[in-house]
């Protein structure tokens, strides 16, 4: 039989135990693991295998990059600036968080028409919004998460509204080397001197190049971080812009000094029982003046005031619309702003969206500012989009000479003329259907 093979016995002193040894590997693999996770965690934030080039504001990785000039060598049509135009939106900002940012205010121009509203949470599209966000994606302005973004709006225009004045507010990266102001890394500028701009990514230029041609910024300007686009915003003015014709403009004039001051003004917009509680809105200034196009035959009216209603500008002007055609008494005004009296709104269509422009929003100390070159490109850009909506018209006009005379054709009606229907003047006609928790917010009682 064979003999058992043992370790030999090691000395009782200065030797260390079998245990021992045991823990002190134990405790090396621990400290390899640590080690090993921290490097781990740095090649996961190293960017080598990325190629960098800063074209507006766009990051171009390296496949598309290498693939563009492998399909230019073989006469292929598609370059690398293709491949960033067309890549899909949504990309990761945690692989831009080592970037500096910096929290601007924007202040944008759109075109309404086509466009579901502002805001993109009614799940419509397109909307401003979704639009304005998929430029910062694709100019890679973003770095750090929605959540993270504090973005604010100040106005949220409807469907087929138009704005030269609408501001919004979010953090976007920057090129300006800041310190952090929260002791870590987090590359967040510190806004010492919130105006300079020297260095700095020029975000009207880089922005106007991706976003689409109904939709422009017209400046930009840092801001403090507890600045908010709705709530530190002073006073909103509207404009909304109407033909002449035969307007009994003097009566019109008469009752828009009425909407004046503070006043309950359930009756001139749409309730929203829900989320409204209050529906006292004051209204600074309510003016009537002639436009410079077309020989003073459009007109508009300029409305401004600290805050609105939803629907509420496109109500008021319904009524006015009214008086100017003399199926209204000026006194129907009073006879709406008093809830007492009249405590439920009368059935009457809105006047339409399309000729509603939220013309500007106020703030203390905003000073926007817009660099000489993109300022330039922005001048052309209008002009031309103007030129585009000109000709536009013009086909129209043309359109509407053509067509036969209106008494030969158009208004006849199995030989008849039609005939309009009669106007029911609005304190005879029936309100609006009132649920039990609207009728418990027009009480004043809670709910």
């Amino acid at each position: 039989m064979s003999k058992e093979v043992s370790d030999p016995p090691l000395p009782e002193t200065g030797v260390p135990s079998l245990q021992s040894l045991v823990d002190s590997l134990q405790r090396r693999i621990k400290d390899l693991e640590a080690e090993n996770a921290k490097l781990s965690s740095r090649l996961s934030r190293c960017r080598c295998h990325e190629i960098e080039e800063t074209c507006d504001g766009a990051v171009i990785d390296r496949d598309s990059l290498v693939e563009g000039r492998r399909e230019s060598k073989k006469g292929g049509s598609r370059t690398a600036k293709k491949n960033v135009a067309e890549k899909i939106p949504g990309y990761n900002t945690r692989t831009m968080n080592h970037h500096c940012k910096r929290y601007v205010a924007l202040k944008l121009m759109y075109f309404g028409q086509r466009f579901y509203g502002f805001a993109s949470e009614a799940q419509m599209d397109p909307t401003i919004e979704s639009e304005i966000f998929g430029a910062f994606e694709r100019t890679r302005l973003l770095v750090c998460d929605k959540k993270e973004l504090q973005y604010s709006r100040c106005g949220r225009t409807d469907k087929g509204v138009s704005s030269v004045g609408q501001v919004i507010a979010l953090f976007l990266r920057s090129n300006l080397k800041g310190t952090s102001t929260n002791g870590e890394n987090s590359g967040q500028i510190v806004l010492d001197d919130k105006f300079v701009t020297e260095g700095e990514i020029d975000y009207v230029r880089v922005l106007n190049r991706a976003l689409p041609n109904d939709i422009r910024v017209l400046g930009w300007c840092p801001v403090p971080v507890g600045f908010s686009a709705r709530f530190s915003c002073l006073s909103r003015e509207y404009k909304y812009f109407f033909w002449r014709d035969n307007l009994n403009l003097l009566a019109m004039e008469s009752a828009c000094k009425k909407f004046t001051g503070e006043h309950d003004f359930r009756n001139f917009c749409k309730m929203d029982a829900v989320n409204v509680h209050n529906y006292r809105r004051h209204i600074m200034t309510f003016e009537i003046f002639p436009s410079m196009y077309d020989g003073n035959q459009l007109w508009a009216f300029k409305i401004k005031g600290s805050a609105f209603l939803w629907h509420q500008v496109r109500c008021m002007v319904a009524v006015l619309l009214m008086i100017g055609q003399d199926l209204e008494s000026p006194d129907v005004i009073d006879k709406l702003l008093d809830t007492y009296r009249t405590p439920r709104k009368p059935q009457y269509s809105m006047a339409p969206e399309l000729p509603l422009v939220l013309h500007s929003c106020e703030f203390e100390g905003l000073k926007f500012i817009c660099s000489t070159d993109a300022g330039q490109a922005l001048r052309v850009h209008l002009v031309n989009q103007c030129h585009d909506y000109q000709l536009q018209a013009a086909i129209f006009h043309e359109a509407l000479l053509s067509c036969l005379p209106i008494s030969d054709q158009c208004s006849l009606n199995n030989g008849k003329a039609k005939k309009k229907a009669p106007h029911v003047p609005l304190m005879s006609r029936p309100t609006e259907r009132v649920t039990f928790f609207k009728w418990l917010d027009m009480k004043g009682m809670p709910f």
